[in-house]
């Protein structure tokens, strides 16, 4: 099969992975997880961010990832200092991606405030940026650097509309319009998020980006859990993406989208793995129907198999800008995996979708590069390597 997409990362996050389950830890919510991700944030140096990041896409390619969006969005050092050379950590994502062998666009991210009359707090300071300006001269200087890497395409993001005010969020997205980018934006993924915005501008994120000319064919709304029919119906007729991230979802009980009324509008479905609490990209697949059929009661709510490989594979692709390169990427899966044995060949897909887990995946090539072989990446032993060295070094303590 081709390589699968997943169009929103935020790789350090994968430190995080099953150290917020617990009571004890105070992640009983989305904003005391959010304290938890910003104190890791603050502790990160390059090194910590290379190390981490570059284990993560290891991972997703053992699991069938064959190209990544990264939702990039720390940027500068401790206390909010800029580095001498403004994009070291992008530049830190970009060489994490190519020693894993991925795919990356890498998705420099606005961030310009706490959210509506609030206080930046430590960790978080490290995100922010002046204004949109900054954040397009960053994307400038990557878009020339990369200009000639096939395996790496740049664009800009709006983290959201807490934390980007729209008059900055008009000209990045007018940016990626004129250079024929998508445009990535979190999107109602909390209810806090809309009650915030109705007080700044008395309307709900996603209405107000449509009033605004901002949806369009290279819109990706990310998570677009909380939404009304107004705003369904304004991104199907945009025919947007719409980044589904279940297992990150599921973790921090975001809640659930109106995912068959968003795709029978014309919005269209891709996948992220968000937060890395797990990377499984066949459980993302899956997840966005069988989630859909438990709060339906029902079953065949969102999508059948067929449709999902293709939001995985050529839509996630195009969600992040390598429009056609999905022709070049191979992942083979072992048909003797207990997943998979006995599996209807006219059903291949089913079987696939519904029941397959990263230990089918064989062997995995990037622009003609083996980088799994008999399931097991050709760097993985280095990969782990630096990132259990970080994770000893107390930057989670």
């Amino acid at each position: 099969m081709p390589g699968m997409a997943t169009v929103h990362s935020h790789a350090f996050q994968r430190a995080l992975r099953g150290r917020t389950q617990r009571r004890s830890t105070q992640a009983a919510t989305f904003w005391s997880w959010r304290g938890l991700m910003y104190a890791l944030a603050d502790r990160l140096t390059p090194d910590d961010l290379f190390n981490i990041s570059r284990f993560a896409f290891v991972e997703l390619a053992m699991s069938g990832i064959t190209a990544v969006g990264e939702f990039h969005y720390v940027q500068h050092d401790r206390g909010g200092r800029p580095y001498a050379d403004r994009t070291l950590l992008a530049d830190t994502m970009i060489q994490a991606a190519k020693a894993a062998g991925i795919r990356i666009a890498l998705i420099r991210t606005a961030y310009l405030r706490a959210g509506y009359q609030q206080e930046i707090v430590a960790g978080q300071d490290r995100f922010c940026d002046a204004d949109a300006a900054e954040v397009l001269a960053d994307a400038e200087t990557l878009r020339s650097r990369y200009a000639h890497d096939p395996l790496v395409c740049v664009t800009v993001a709006a983290h959201s509309i807490r934390a980007v005010p729209l008059q900055q969020i008009l000209p990045l997205s007018a940016y990626a319009h004129s250079h024929q980018l998508p445009f990535h934006m979190h999107v109602a993924e909390q209810r806090r998020e809309l009650a915030e915005c109705v007080a700044e501008y008395g309307t709900t994120p996603v209405a107000l980006l449509a009033d605004n000319g901002i949806l369009d064919g290279r819109f990706v709304g990310i998570h677009a859990t909380h939404l009304s029919e107004r705003e369904i119906t304004a991104l199907g007729k945009a025919q947007s993406f719409i980044g589904l991230c279940r297992s990150t979802e599921r973790d921090l009980g975001d809640g659930t989208p109106d995912l068959p009324a968003l795709l029978e509008g014309g919005a269209r479905l891709c996948f992220g793995v968000d937060s890395h609490a797990s990377s499984d990209a066949f459980e993302e697949m899956r997840a966005a129907e069988l989630d859909m059929r438990v709060q339906a009661e029902a079953r065949h709510v969102a999508a059948e198999a067929p449709a999902l490989l293709t939001a995985a594979i050529q839509s996630g692709y195009e969600a992040i800008g390598f429009d056609t390169a999905w022709h070049e990427d191979e992942v083979t899966l072992n048909a003797a995996d207990a997943a998979l044995a006995g599996a209807d060949e006219q059903l291949l897909a089913d079987a696939v979708v519904f029941g397959a887990t990263p230990r089918a995946v064989d062997r995995v090539t990037v622009a003609g590069q083996v980088i799994v072989k008999d399931g097991r990446h050709v760097r993985y032993d280095e990969a782990l390597a630096g990132f259990i060295k970080t994770m000893q070094s107390g930057i989670l303590s």
